[in-house]
């Protein structure tokens, strides 16, 4: 006899239960299918944040005095012969050159030697050294007027372009040597130990095999060092005190009074100093992210 639970049809079977799609496979968006104006749009606003002033600077000192157009035309440079020959800016341009220049290679081959004894040398304080040489970056140089003053005070170097290239330099030294230690540590210690056994010294190993290596991270250093030197405002106003002493940024404040501004003339002035930098950011860009990455690898 067929019982009642025989003849039952068998209970359907459950549906799978889907586990839902994890992060990691879940196909992201490839470039090429980001809309176009999300991509344009941003970098179009950046750009004009950007231009404009740059474009403003332009204006003023390109269009005549007392002139309200949005285009400098007629066009003129009464403006650059103004600050150039009338307020000194010829002699301002030539001591920031002489200042970043010596600036530059003060840094450069102090941090060069200190980099190296950091990156191949082992000694008893070299922690405590670095830690020094990280802390120093929080001292705002305000902090430093005061007794670099007296100091310089003491060796009769007030008013000495020499006292501004010592503070330069000693403000700009221990990022630099960072920057230089880290960077040599990327060069293989083989390269150096083949040249010993070669029969080169020390130094003439170094000079060889590390030296044309080093290229980027120098050139990043000493840009740098030069720039910082070049826009560098609180030093030269404290230190120098004959007009004939004094840089570009002191020259551009006193083209402001309490009265009155000369727009044109503080343009002209702007520009005058923005143009050595964007030229030497225009020929080293390349050596100068290369040298700033390879730099910041290892510590």
């Amino acid at each position: 006899m067929i019982t009642k639970e025989a003849t039952a049809p068998a209970p359907a079977p459950a549906p799978a239960h889907r586990e839902p799609p994890r992060k990691a496979d879940r196909r992201r968006p490839a470039w090429d299918e980001v809309p176009r104006w999300q991509i344009y749009l941003p970098l179009g606003v950046y750009l004009v944040f950007t231009l404009v002033p740059f474009y403003w600077i332009l204006l003023f000192a390109l269009r005549p005095a007392g002139s309200t157009s949005l285009v400098p035309w007629p066009m003129t440079f009464d403006h650059f012969e103004k600050v150039w020959t009338d307020r000194s800016f010829g002699t301002f341009f030539q001591n920031s050159v002489y200042t970043g220049v010596a600036t530059l290679l003060a840094t450069t081959l102090v941090a060069l030697a200190g980099g190296y004894a950091l990156a191949r040398f082992d000694f008893r304080a070299k922690r405590v050294f670095m830690l020094g040489l990280l802390c120093s970056q929080f001292v705002p140089g305000a902090l430093l007027l005061v007794p670099l003053f007296e100091i310089f005070a003491e060796l009769r170097m007030i008013n000495s372009l020499g006292s501004v290239i010592i503070a330069e330099t000693v403000f700009q030294l221990p990022l630099s040597i960072i920057l230089i230690s880290n960077f040599i540590k990327n060069v293989p210690y083989s390269l150096e130990e083949a040249a010993w056994v070669d029969g080169c010294g020390r130094f003439r190993a170094f000079r060889i095999v590390v030296l044309p290596l080093l290229r980027p991270g120098l050139i990043a250093v000493g840009s740098f060092a030069f720039v910082h030197s070049w826009n560098h405002f609180l030093f030269a106003l404290m230190f120098l005190n004959n007009q004939s002493k004094q840089t570009i940024p002191v020259g551009l404040n006193s083209l402001m009074s309490a009265d009155s501004v000369d727009l044109g003339a503080l343009a002209a002035g702007g520009i005058i100093a923005a143009v050595p930098v964007v030229i030497v950011f225009a020929f080293i860009q390349k050596w100068l992210i290369t040298g700033f990455s390879a730099g910041a690898v290892k510590g």
